[in-house]
């Protein structure tokens, strides 16, 4: 999952994606309206975490921006006013769901994970292919019935690749779904987090390399042989 933070206190915006990348959920951020805005012109987010209170065009005005680009991205909203009328206002606008400042961040990683479930609705939430069995809520893995212990980062990268079914998917597209935007775009890491992957999740090798284009889960018998490699 990949979320954008719109906060325009560093601290707390850090601490946000600080805490969230430790629970396998990449984090930008953006101290204003007009950085969101860009932002969300440029990357694929899955959910929007909104301070209605930032500089430049307002939460409420990205707000309006998300709704009305069609996306359907869940819009959670972060505001110091617990008032009912400050709430009803913001739902009215669009938002999914409310958190009111301070809170316990565990309580937004559990929102988070929850409006995320509610944007997949019609998808299972336990994905099988080949053998695998992924709990995107359980964040648990099995391989032919047994437990494969994941690093979060591990389990980020295959739950992208299980969610493909087979599909192929690209080293950049893994960095930007598993990643935050300061990751650099040269760097080794999906390569050596796939090759970790395949050693944790043990032979036959699941994992195919497509030799040009990206990675893919095998997903039958006679795949991964046609244009494919182990490297």
């Amino acid at each position: 999952m990949r979320v954008l933070i719109v906060e325009d206190e560093p601290t707390l915006a850090e601490a946000i994606r600080d805490g969230l990348r430790l629970e396998a959920i990449a984090g930008d951020i953006a101290g204003d309206g007009d950085t969101a805005l860009e932002l969300l012109g440029v990357n694929a987010y899955d959910i929007a975490v909104l301070d209605r209170d930032i500089p430049g065009p307002s939460g409420d005005e990205v707000a309006r921006h998300i709704v009305a680009s069609g996306s359907g991205m869940p819009i959670l909203m972060l505001t110091a006013a617990d008032r009912l009328d400050d709430k009803a206002s913001g739902f009215e606008l669009g938002a999914d769901d409310y958190l009111t400042k301070p809170f316990a961040l565990q309580e937004l990683v559990l929102r988070l994970r929850a409006l995320d479930r509610r944007r997949a609705h019609n998808r299972p939430p336990v994905r099988e292919i080949a053998g695998l069995r992924l709990d995107p809520f359980r964040r648990e893995v099995y391989r032919d019935g047994s437990y494969v212990a994941l690093t979060r980062k591990q389990f980020a990268v295959l739950e992208v690749l299980v969610t493909a079914e087979g599909g192929v998917v690209s080293a950049e597209e893994l960095l930007e779904r598993a990643w935050d935007e300061n990751a650099d775009p040269f760097t080794n890491a999906v390569r050596i987090t796939v090759s970790a992957l395949r050693k944790r999740l043990g032979e036959p090798g699941i994992i195919a390399t497509v030799a040009g284009a990206g990675y893919r889960i095998d997903a039958g018998p006679d795949t991964g042989h046609e244009g494919a490699d182990r490297g």
